[in-house]
Formats: C-alpha cells, sequence, structure tokens
C-alpha cells in the first residue's frame, strides 16, 4: 500500500523538464511573500473605509489586471516571455512598496490600479514560458507543477500575512515588495534567456484540435472565455468577501483567517498533482471544469451551514472550493493552450488572464455590494446559483465541441 502510494507521487512528478523545475522555484519565492491582496479588504476597513469603498480598491486591482493583462500577452509575443516576466516581477515588487506608504483612499486607487498593471502583466507572459518549456504529453502536469509551487507560496504567505497583519499591516506590503524583487532576480539566475526566435519556433500541435490564426475569430474558445469570467466570479469571493465573512460573520481573527486560507496552499500541495496525474486524458477538459464548478458552489452553500463553531465552517469551505479548484483549474490552462500556437498563444494567454481580470472587477465591487445590501446569506446562495449556471455552460460547450 505504502509503497504504491510513493510509486504513485514519483509517476505524478516523473517527466517534468529542469526548466519547469526551476520556472516553479522562481514562482514559490514569489508567492511566499504574497499577501497584500488576501488582506487588502481587511486592511481598507483597518484604514476606516467602508465595506463598498474597500470592494472598490479590488475592483480597481481587476481593472489594472485587465490592462495588464492585455499588454502581457502582447509584449510578450513581441518581444519573448523572458525579459516580460522579469520586469513585471521588478517593477511590481517596487510598486508593492509604495503602496504600503499610501495613506489616502485616491492614492490607494491611484498605486493599486498601476501596481496590479505591472504585476498581472506577469502572468501571460509566464504561462506562454510554461508552455514553452513543456509539452503536449506533460503540459498539464507542468501548469500543475508551477500551480503546486504557487499555492505552497500561497499557503505560507496567507500563514505568515495573518501573523505580520495582527502585528502591523505595513509589514505585508514590504513582504510582498521584497519577495516580488527576489524572484526577479532568481529568474535571470537560473533560467537562462529565451531569444524570440527560439519562443516563436514552430513546435508540433494537436491535429484533433482546429486552431484559429488570433484568439478573436476562435469562437468555442471566446465562449469559454465567457464561462471563465462567471467561474472567476465565484472564485474571486475567496479573496474578498470570503475573508470579511470570516471576520465579521464567522468572528475569526487574522491568525485564524490567514490559518484557514493556508490550508488551501497546503491541500494542493499534497494532492494536486497526483488528481491531474489521474485524471490527465481520462475525461475531456471541459467535462472536469463543469464537476468542479459545482464543488465550488457546494463550498459557497456550506458557508450558510448554521453552526455554533465559525472555524469548523471555514475550514469545510475552505476543504471543499479546494477540491474544486484542483479539480476544474489544472485543465483551463490546458484547453486554451492546445488551442493556440507559438505564435499567437501569447495573445491567448492575454485574453485568457483578462477574463480572469474582468472577473476581479465584476466579482470584487458586486461581491462587497451584495453583503452589504443583502447579506452575507443571500450573497452565498447567489453564488452557488451562479456556479450552477456555469457548469451548465462548460456541459453545453462539451457538446457542441463533441
Amino acid at each position: 500500500m505504502i509503497q504504491a502510494t510513493l510509486r504513485l507521487y514519483k509517476n505524478s512528478y516523473s517527466g517534468l523538464t529542469k526548466r519547469i523545475w526551476l520556472l516553479s522555484l522562481v514562482m514559490l519565492i514569489n508567492r511566499s511573500g504574497t499577501m497584500v491582496l488576501a488582506f487588502m479588504t481587511l486592511y481598507c476597513r483597518h484604514l476606516g473605509f467602508s465595506t463598498k469603498q474597500a470592494g472598490l480598491v479590488v475592483a480597481i486591482y481587476g481593472m489594472g489586471a485587465v490592462t495588464g493583462a492585455f499588454l502581457g500577452g502582447k509584449v510578450s509575443d513581441r518581444f519573448g516571455f523572458y525579459y516580460t516576466q522579469f520586469c513585471a516581477l521588478f517593477f511590481g515588487g517596487i510598486l508593492f512598496i509604495i503602496l504600503g506608504q499610501m495613506r489616502s483612499y485616491e492614492s490607494i486607487c491611484i498605486v493599486t490600479f498601476l501596481l496590479s498593471m505591472v504585476n498581472e502583466s506577469f502572468r501571460p507572459a509566464n504561462s506562454t514560458a510554461i508552455a514553452h518549456y513543456s509539452n503536449e504529453k506533460n503540459r498539464t502536469q507542468s501548469f500543475s507543477l508551477v500551480r503546486l509551487a504557487i499555492n505552497v507560496g500561497w499557503g505560507i504567505g496567507s500563514a505568515l500575512g495573518g501573523l505580520l497583519a495582527s502585528i502591523d499591516y505595513h509589514l505585508l506590503f514590504w513582504t510582498d515588495g521584497i519577495t516580488n524583487i527576489a524572484a526577479s532576480f532568481m529568474l535571470l539566475w537560473v533560467l537562462p534567456k529565451v531569444p524570440l526566435s527560439q519562443q516563436k519556433a514552430a513546435s508540433p500541435h494537436p491535429q484533433d484540435v482546429k486552431t484559429a490564426a488570433t484568439p478573436y475569430r476562435d469562437k468555442p474558445f471566446l465562449w469559454f472565455l465567457l464561462l471563465q469570467v462567471l467561474f472567476a466570479v465565484c472564485f474571486f469571493q475567496l479573496f474578498t468577501t470570503v475573508p470579511l465573512y470570516f471576520k465579521e460573520g464567522l468572528y475569526l481573527s487574522e491568525f485564524w483567517i490567514g490559518a484557514v486560507m493556508s490550508f488551501n496552499g497546503i491541500l494542493i500541495a499534497l494532492f494536486e498533482m497526483v488528481l491531474v496525474f489521474k485524471l490527465e486524458g481520462r475525461r475531456p477538459y471541459l467535462q472536469l471544469m463543469c464537476y468542479g464548478t459545482l464543488l465550488m458552489g457546494v463550498s459557497y452553500a456550506i458557508l450558510n451551514i448554521p453552526s455554533g463553531n465559525g472555524l469548523l465552517v471555514a475550514m469545510g469551505f475552505s476543504f471543499m472550493i479546494t477540491i474544486a479548484e484542483m479539480i476544474a483549474m489544472p485543465f483551463m490552462n490546458s484547453y486554451y493552450i492546445s488551442r493556440s500556437t507559438q505564435q499567437n498563444r501569447g495573445q491567448y494567454a492575454g485574453l485568457y488572464t483578462m477574463a480572469w481580470s474582468v472577473a476581479q472587477v465584476i466579482g470584487s465591487s458586486l461581491g462587497a455590494l451584495a453583503a452589504y445590501q443583502l447579506g452575507f446569506f443571500n450573497l452565498w446562495m447567489l453564488i452557488a446559483a451562479l456556479c450552477v449556471i456555469t457548469a451548465v455552460g462548460y456541459a453545453r460547450l462539451l457538446r457542441k465541441s463533441n
């Protein structure tokens, strides 16, 4: 039994390139300091701003992210993913530190927009890099390994962030900034430069997937983006209204909020690679997204379970939404990568990232507004219903694709 388990874990991590491992190390360093976004709504409340104002700040982050995602995809295709990643990490780190020095609401909004625009330009470049360093057979595993590094870092950052926030919120910004800058130089140190000509070199492409010269003419992909917006609107409540509910509805301290958030990263670190290894090739990507989205709806419904133990409800939610995330999200990247080529991959990645950024704007602003106007109970029921609608959308897209 033990040997079979160990062999399963070994197989789950085998076949990945050295550069994917090194890129994952860079992401681990970077994400170990990721704590500002998770505590941004609480920080704004700490400064005396209203719940609506706090939600607007996170929405502004999403607006900057939309711009950054679009520019990141274009810049990655034009100048290469290598230096696009470096610049996004380095200048993003500087802006994190600057943001921590802002005190007025207006200045926080302006710097938040600039920070997200720079920081989020990293994502399409990073997705292009993962696709370049992997092949068709190990692509989902490669994305999952990087996600694992991100989530281990997220677990470390959330736990550390809860501790630092209980001491001084401004320590979050310094830590996030320093780890961003450290990751940028680690990228230059451990990964060799990839010339643009090498990045755009033709590579084998699945013959059963019809690709378009531009993502704007790829209708299944555009429908997929719409579903991604709906999915991400639900998922992003995890970073905006959920921490507020943990504090104001379940009466958890910052320390326990950080601990619950880190539980997500721990579960992903332990089980996602194995789960991806077992699921890859056994079900269509869209079907797995459908299943994961339904489970995410269940997770939000859990928040409405009456209980005298707020921590137990929070842990139950975190467990279920993590299972949902592990089933759906690793295969989202593989789906859009399978529809792209080396020449337009940055544009596909940019639009995919933009969909998530648009959802961040919608989800954070409307989520905070709904919590304020309707109460948390009704918000969670609405989010659960939206998850069901999105899951039906994935199922319909799958039927049309067959």
